[in-house]
């Protein structure tokens, strides 16, 4: 029982489209999420929380070097405002 060349070709070019198909899917994947960013560098990080009670917790977000304060888990999502950076004059 001797292999046909043609169907070990057609095997190994199967076998490469499936994993450059699995390359192409992670890249999106990282793409969508946001985690395969150039340098690390993400503009939105979670500082802290702050449960309140059982349903509600206060949020201290930094954006872009920034930092906001949120409140959630009640009737409605609150966005408090921002805060002043830790050199400026109140």
């Amino acid at each position: 029982m001797s292999l046909d060349p043609s169907l070990s070709i057609k095997a190994l070019a199967a076998l490469a489209a499936v994993v450059l198909l699995a390359v192409a899917a992670l890249r999106a994947l990282r793409a969508a999420t946001g985690t395969g960013k150039p340098g690390g560098q993400r503009r939105l990080a979670l500082q802290e929380v702050l449960p309140l009670d059982p349903k509600r917790r206060l949020l201290l977000v930094r954006c872009d070097g920034r930092d906001l304060l949120l409140l959630t888990g009640g009737a409605g999502d609150v966005s408090l405002g921002w805060l002043p950076a830790p050199g400026d004059a109140a």
